[in-house]
Protein backbone atom coordinates (compact mmCIF):
# COMPACT_ATOMS: atom_id res chain seq x y z
CA UNK A 1 0.00 0.00 0.00
CA UNK A 2 1.06 3.59 -0.50
CA UNK A 3 1.86 5.92 2.39
CA UNK A 4 -0.27 9.04 1.99
CA UNK A 5 0.61 11.06 5.08
CA UNK A 6 3.15 13.86 4.68
CA UNK A 7 5.76 12.51 7.08
CA UNK A 8 5.63 8.85 6.03
CA UNK A 9 6.66 6.44 8.80
CA UNK A 10 8.76 8.84 10.83
CA UNK A 11 8.77 9.50 14.59
CA UNK A 12 5.15 9.97 15.64
CA UNK A 13 3.48 7.96 12.84
CA UNK A 14 5.93 5.08 13.37
CA UNK A 15 5.16 5.09 17.09
CA UNK A 16 1.42 5.06 16.39
CA UNK A 17 1.79 2.18 13.94
CA UNK A 18 4.06 0.15 16.27
CA UNK A 19 1.67 0.57 19.20
CA UNK A 20 -1.27 -0.55 17.09
CA UNK A 21 0.69 -3.58 15.84
CA UNK A 22 1.77 -4.48 19.39
CA UNK A 23 -1.86 -4.60 20.51
CA UNK A 24 -2.25 -7.88 18.59
CA UNK A 25 -0.88 -11.33 19.32
CA UNK A 26 0.00 -11.87 15.66
CA UNK A 27 3.47 -11.22 14.29
CA UNK A 28 3.42 -8.06 12.19
CA UNK A 29 6.02 -7.03 9.64
CA UNK A 30 6.44 -4.10 7.28
CA UNK A 31 8.51 -4.42 4.13
CA UNK A 32 9.90 -1.73 1.85
CA UNK A 33 12.29 -2.29 -1.04
CA UNK A 34 12.85 -5.92 -0.04
CA UNK A 35 13.73 -5.07 3.57
CA UNK A 36 11.38 -6.57 6.19
CA UNK A 37 11.22 -5.42 9.84
CA UNK A 38 9.23 -6.15 12.97
CA UNK A 39 6.38 -3.63 12.91
CA UNK A 40 5.99 -3.74 16.69
CA UNK A 41 9.28 -1.85 17.02
CA UNK A 42 9.28 1.89 16.37
CA UNK A 43 13.05 1.88 15.83
CA UNK A 44 12.81 -0.95 13.31
CA UNK A 45 10.13 0.94 11.38
CA UNK A 46 12.31 4.05 11.33
CA UNK A 47 15.17 2.10 9.70
CA UNK A 48 12.98 1.59 6.60
CA UNK A 49 13.16 5.34 5.87
CA UNK A 50 9.57 5.47 4.58
CA UNK A 51 8.35 8.69 3.00
CA UNK A 52 5.06 9.93 1.55
CA UNK A 53 4.32 8.03 -1.64
CA UNK A 54 6.48 5.02 -0.74
CA UNK A 55 5.02 1.56 -1.22
CA UNK A 56 5.03 -0.71 1.83
CA UNK A 57 3.86 -4.28 2.35
CA UNK A 58 2.23 -5.21 5.66
CA UNK A 59 2.45 -8.92 6.53
CA UNK A 60 0.63 -10.44 9.49
CA UNK A 61 0.99 -14.04 10.72
CA UNK A 62 -0.67 -15.91 13.59
CA UNK A 63 -3.64 -15.44 15.88
CA UNK A 64 -5.90 -12.46 15.12
CA UNK A 65 -3.99 -11.82 11.88
CA UNK A 66 -7.08 -10.74 9.93
CA UNK A 67 -8.13 -8.23 12.59
CA UNK A 68 -4.59 -6.88 12.90
CA UNK A 69 -4.23 -6.42 9.15
CA UNK A 70 -7.61 -4.71 8.85
CA UNK A 71 -6.80 -2.25 11.65
CA UNK A 72 -3.29 -1.46 10.37
CA UNK A 73 -4.50 -0.92 6.79
CA UNK A 74 -7.23 1.39 8.10
CA UNK A 75 -4.64 3.28 10.15
CA UNK A 76 -2.41 3.83 7.11
CA UNK A 77 -5.41 4.83 4.99
CA UNK A 78 -6.32 7.35 7.72
CA UNK A 79 -2.83 8.86 7.28
CA UNK A 80 -1.64 7.52 10.66
CA UNK A 81 -3.53 10.18 12.57
CA UNK A 82 -2.09 13.15 10.71
CA UNK A 83 -4.64 15.84 10.03
CA UNK A 84 -4.68 17.76 6.78
CA UNK A 85 -3.57 20.92 8.59
CA UNK A 86 -0.53 19.11 10.06
CA UNK A 87 0.44 17.95 6.59
CA UNK A 88 0.09 21.45 5.16
CA UNK A 89 1.96 23.07 8.07
CA UNK A 90 5.03 20.84 7.76
CA UNK A 91 8.03 22.75 6.59
CA UNK A 92 6.32 26.10 7.16
CA UNK A 93 8.24 28.62 9.32
CA UNK A 94 6.49 29.67 12.50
Amino acid sequence: MTLQNASGLHARPAKIFARAAAAFGADVFVEKDGRRVNAKSTLSLLTLDCHQGDEILITVEGDDAAAALAELVALVEAKLGESESESEDEGQPT
